[in-house]
């Protein structure tokens, strides 16, 4: 018998199979962790965009949460798309009651088609409840801004607004620079011992980026299911999302899916 790491996703689901709780569960099969989910909405969606949204009932999160803490020994957890406030709620309630290990909150607010994932009126209650339980977040520029509710234009503001995430409560956190403009992506990582790391790569100019922050969300659960450090996961987790993004796969006719079967050197 075979012990492996064991995680759950706590995030909606993608139709189409690019993003959202799709994309987490694939990246952890790649990385040899188990994954448990709990569904907090369900989204018909493609490459195009979200076209419905039908969140899931408060008391279905909190009986998923309750049936996965009474079996499985999770190490690691992450969060993805709440929707709304009574999601959010539910989910904070839920978290604050089990021992699921380490928590990576990715502050979903925007799908790539640019449908909002999150209600405003909930925005104030992740800062509050949600990030404070967090061992390491990781919002994308437009969210760190959004959540801090100003501008982060160069890399020093980035600094500054990380060091101002983690005064929220957030152990560590993670920027990503994604939208960033320039020829590279430049994500940054402030520890909780106050160290600060930069993480560089190639810009690919390609639309094919669905499910990119959740699958750098995912990658860095698995690893902390597995007693890595957040400076030994990432530069392998940045080495696999550029080649996920660089050698693309034909799945759609808009924002295309990554590819999680890329092979990436060592």
């Amino acid at each position: 018998m075979h012990k492996i790491p064991q995680v759950v996703t706590i995030a909606g689901v993608d139709a189409s199979g690019g993003a959202g709780l799709n994309a987490d569960v694939r990246t952890f099969d790649r990385l040899g962790v188990y994954s448990a989910t709990v569904v907090t909405g369900l989204t018909a969606q493609n490459t195009l965009g979200v076209q419905k949204m039908l969140p899931t009932p408060p008391d279905m999160i909190a009986a998923q949460f309750k049936s996965i803490a009474d079996d499985l020994d999770i190490q690691a957890a992450k969060t993805g798309a709440l929707f709304d406030l009574e999601r959010v709620k539910a989910v904070v309630a839920a978290l604050e009651d089990v021992d699921f290990g380490a928590l990576v909150v990715d502050p979903v607010m925007v799908a790539k088609g640019g449908a909002p994932l999150l209600s405003a009126d909930a925005i104030d209650l992740v800062k509050t409840a949600l990030l404070p339980l967090a061992t390491v977040i990781t919002p994308n520029l437009l969210e760190a801004q959004t959540l801090l509710k100003v501008a982060l234009p160069t890399p020093e503001a980035v600094i500054a607004g990380a060091h101002a995430l983690q005064a929220l409560g957030a152990k560590n956190v993670l920027i990503k620079g994604g939208h960033q403009a320039g020829p590279q992506v430049a994500d940054f990582l402030l520890l909780a011992d106050g160290s600060e790391h930069w993480y560089h790569s190639a810009r690919i100019e390609t639309a094919r980026t669905h499910g990119t922050g959740d699958t750098l969300a995912a990658y860095l659960t698995a690893g902390l299911a597995k007693g890595q450090a957040l400076t030994d996961i990432m530069p392998v987790a940045k080495r696999f999302m550029t080649a996920a993004i660089k050698e693309s796969i034909e799945v759609g006719h808009g924002h295309g899916p990554l590819n999680h079967w890329v092979e990436v050197s060592k």
